[in-house]
Order: C-alpha cells, then sequence, then structure tokens
C-alpha cells in the first residue's frame, strides 16, 4: 500500500527549514503533527514536599528545555532568586542556548556537555565539591543517577515535571498510513487512548531501541526503524521507505 498520510506524535517543528516539511513536499505526502504525550509542571508545594531547598545547591544539571522551564518557574513560585553563582550544566548546546531566555548568557558559569550523558560527567567529576540539584520529569532515564552515584558528587533529583498522556479521542475515527512514535510513553499513550487498537495496514515508525521494544511489547510490527548507519535520523527512514514503497 503506498503512503498517503503519516501522523508525527510530537508537536509541529517551529522552524520554517524543518526535514519534515521537504519530506512533504519532495514525496508528496501529508503529515500531522501531534503530540501523544506533553509536559505538566508540578507545584512549587510537591517540591517542597520532595524537601527540595533551592537555597542548598551550588549547581545545577540541566538535561533539557523543560528542565530549564520548569526549574526557573518553580524559583519565581518559591520568590527564590537565582545567584549569579550559581553554576550551571547543560546536557547539549541547544538547552545552554535555551537559558539565555532566563539569564544573561556571558556573566554566568555555563558548562556544556556535547549530546550524551556521558559527555557531560568529565566536567561534573571537575566540580565535584559542588552542590548539584537535577531538576527532572519523573521519567528519568537510568543512566543519569547511575553516572552521577559513580562520581561520588552530593547531588539531589527533584520532580519538577511529569510526562502526561495527551487526550486523543479526536483522532478515534481517523487513520494514518505511518504512525511514528519517539519514546515508549508515546507507545503507551495510544494504548491508553485506544486499547482496542488494531495496527491492520497502518505502518509503525519507531526512533530508538527503547521505543522499538515498547512496540513489540505492545504487539506491533515496526516497519520503520530509525537510527541506522544508513538511516541516522527519521526523516531519512521514512524518506527511504517512502520512495520504495510508493514506486511500486
Amino acid at each position: 500500500m503506498k503512503v498517503k498520510t503519516i501522523l508525527i506524535s510530537q508537536p509541529e517543528p517551529k522552524v520554517e527549514n524543518s526535514p519534515y516539511f521537504e519530506l512533504e513536499e519532495k514525496q508528496r505526502v501529508k503529515i500531522d503533527f501531534i503530540p501523544f504525550i506533553h509536559v505538566e509542571g508540578v507545584s512549587s508545594k510537591e517540591v517542597r514536599q520532595q524537601k527540595v531547598d533551592l537555597t542548598e545547591y551550588t549547581a545545577i544539571i540541566l538535561t533539557s528545555r523543560n528542565a530549564v522551564d520548569h526549574y526557573f518557574r518553580i524559583a519565581e513560585e518559591m520568590r527564590y532568586k537565582v545567584p549569579d553563582t550559581l553554576k550551571y550544566f547543560c546536557l547539549s548546546e541547544a538547552v545552554a542556548y535555551y537559558l539565555q531566555k532566563y539569564v544573561v548568557y556571558r556573566k554566568r558559569k555555563i558548562y556544556v556537555g556535547k549530546r550524551t550523558f556521558a559527555e557531560l560527567s568529565p566536567l561534573i567529576k571537575k566540580y565535584k565539591n559542588e552542590k548539584f540539584l537535577l531538576p527532572s520529569s519523573d521519567m528519568l532515564k537510568p543512566d543519569v543517577p547511575k553516572t552521577l552515584n559513580k562520581l561520588g558528587v552530593t547531588w539531589k533529583k527533584a520532580t519538577f515535571y511529569k510526562t502526561v498522556v495527551s487526550d486523543l479521542s479526536h483522532l478515534r475515527d481517523v487513520t494514518y498510513d505511518i504512525l511514528v512514535f519517539f519514546s515508549p510513553s508515546g507507545i503507551k499513550s495510544l494504548f491508553e487512548n485506544f486499547p482496542d487498537f488494531s495496527q491492520n495496514e497502518t505502518r509503525i515508525a519507531a526512533f530508538g531501541n527503547t521505543t522499538i521494544k515498547a512496540a513489540k511489547e505492545h504487539g506491533l510490527k515496526v516497519n520503520i526503524k530509525a537510527p541506522t548507519a544508513e538511516t541516522p535520523s527519521m526523516t531519512m527512514a521514512l524518506d527511504k521507505y517512502i520512495a520504495q514503497t510508493n514506486k511500486k
């Protein structure tokens, strides 16, 4: 069956030159973006219940833009003035640049990893006398606490926001040729919204081993996998699959 419609289970990209828009034009397919999960902030009261006192920490570990937003939101709710001396350890350049929304970048002590937490850890180790706060979601990758414990630094994880299943009831009678997933949470959302979901002719695209595993555990056949050596991005994997399928 030819591919005409694709549902991406994430928000629509805000950049005009997104490869998804190029794919849509090149392959003449319709792509919709509907987040299957979304983030909700927890209250400052809930943060206090976790025995978190922002004044105790001299450094903060930021693994995502959500972590940045919710750290400063909680600080504001608690009427805590974030000190200029606070050290920021950011997972990637994208997270570090996002900090500019809240602080004067050049006047702060900001340390940046390349992409993975393992790449950030040597910088954290270098400042092992600091007290680190890790504001995160309720779904933290297990390698993060493992790495921090191995480094032997003083740190605390605090849940500042939660990953929540979105209401997809408006999609009940809508079908797509391909559904694209990027996390096990997306798969979970599909089956929480539609417990009787049957794949039938729908193709499933999954990014990352944990997503592929979650899809298979729910009885789904994964037709498109990324990243691979040949297709390191989801758009490339989709492009290759559509080119082969629609040629027939």
